[in-house]
């Protein structure tokens, strides 16, 4: 099929609500894709963040082969090998103690503002549930992970929100402690905020709600959906920033493209969750948690978190270099989560990078994004800055 008639199907038989498109792509090999029409494309966006090994990565196509023959699915009434061994390579990476398994970041969001209040009232604090999120934050699209999510234009229309979340300034201690009440159980917080345009926290940030947590007695919550698996140069984004949490949210890069989240805790807090309490029917299921295996295996063996630092950095290097010929106001991030601000909106810009076949995207309307899988090389980077430099030039 041609883009043209995939488009046209999906147009008839498909709920838009992710609005006009006009690309389909139907291969992928390492950071390269290629559409319905045969143009072929450098993959910068990375599934949005999910394709962390790249596309079709043998080592985790042969994973899913192998388990798909063997089981595909049983259900958590009964015990599943592989995702035993997934719990503990993601235990035995973290200062986490016990994993639950989901099917989204959402999921995973879920999980935690679950396990938060339920932790907390165990705790004796019968009346504390109210848990405190950042502006410009991004948390998921289920009715408590959008309530979490501190940007209202994802509200319009879903009203009333939940109960029980309070917003305030990202990289803001001061508004933070000052929201803190009797009510309060937990603060949610992704240590660089992605969806939001790229926001990194001034020195000293991370740690402070870290102690504010310690003093007021609440619950630490990182969402590294994002920032998780290698992309910042740690396994975990936390460990970038020396600061624990007491429950870590991820999913996106976990599956290499397969549907899987998962939720780290600290044992004590964890152990709140009981039979009947939470559960997800496929999540953690044999085909999924295989993959993730293969997946953590090949970032661990092949040091992709050290290149993602090497790459990260060498990435903005080339986007600053354009800084003197284009109105580029920084280039922030850290690893290969990279942000390039604009003074100018870079919509057109994102738009002409992928018709000069580049894949990326603009958020917040002055920042392009850049999620790259986490095994690209020089070579990668040179090609995808020189399209930056084609598209800004064609457009501003």
């Amino acid at each position: 099929m041609t883009t043209a008639e995939i488009k046209a199907m999906a147009t008839e038989y498909i709920i838009n609500t992710y609005g006009d498109r006009n690309l389909a792509f139907v291969k992928g090999e390492g950071p390269y894709l290629w559409d319905a029409d045969g143009k072929k494309y450098l993959d910068f966006l990375g599934g949005l963040a999910v394709n962390g090994l790249g596309h079709c990565h043998p080592k985790v196509v042969a994973a899913i082969r192998e388990q798909a023959g063997k089981l595909l699915h049983t259900s958590n009434l009964y015990y599943i090998q592989p995702q035993a061994e997934l719990a503990k390579l993601l235990v035995d990476n973290s200062d986490m103690d016990l994993c639950f398994f989901c099917n989204s970041g959402a999921e995973a969001n879920e999980a935690a503002i679950k396990l938060a209040r339920k932790y907390t009232k165990d705790s004796g604090r019968t009346d504390a549930y109210e848990i405190i999120t950042m502006e410009n934050s991004f948390h998921g699209r289920t009715m408590a992970t959008i309530t979490a999510t501190a940007q209202t234009k994802y509200h319009v229309g879903f009203e009333p929100m939940l109960e029980g979340f309070k917003y305030v300034p990202f990289d803001e201690l001061e508004a933070t402690e000052a929201a803190i009440s009797a009510k309060t159980c937990a603060i949610l917080v992704e240590p660089i905020q992605s969806e939001g345009g790229v926001n990194i926290p001034s020195d000293g940030y991370l740690q402070g709600l870290r102690e504010l947590c310690d003093k007021h007695e609440l619950v630490l919550i990182f969402d590294e959906v994002q920032t998780a698996m290698g992309r910042l140069g740690t396994f975990f984004g936390y460990q970038s920033y020396g600061v624990v949490p007491d429950v870590i949210t991820m999913a996106k890069a976990l599956g290499s493209g397969v549907p899987i989240g998962a939720m780290l805790a600290k044992r004590e807090i964890a152990e709140s969750f009981v039979p009947g309490t939470h559960a997800a029917t496929f999540g953690g299921n044999p085909l999924v948690t295989a993959a993730a295996s293969t997946t953590i295996q090949t970032i661990l063996e092949e040091n992709l978190a050290v290149n993602a630092v090497k790459m990260g950095n060498y990435l903005a290097g080339g986007l600053m270099e354009l800084k003197g010929k284009y109105p580029i106001k920084e280039v922030r991030g850290k690893g290969l989560l990279r942000g390039l601000v604009m003074e100018v909106d870079a919509k057109p810009i994102a738009a002409k990078c992928i018709e000069n076949g580049l894949v990326t995207i603009c958020t917040n309307d002055y920042v392009l994004r850049f999620l790259p899988p986490l095994n690209i090389n020089a070579g990668h980077v040179e090609e995808a800055v020189d399209i930056v430099e084609k598209s800004m030039a064609e457009v501003l």
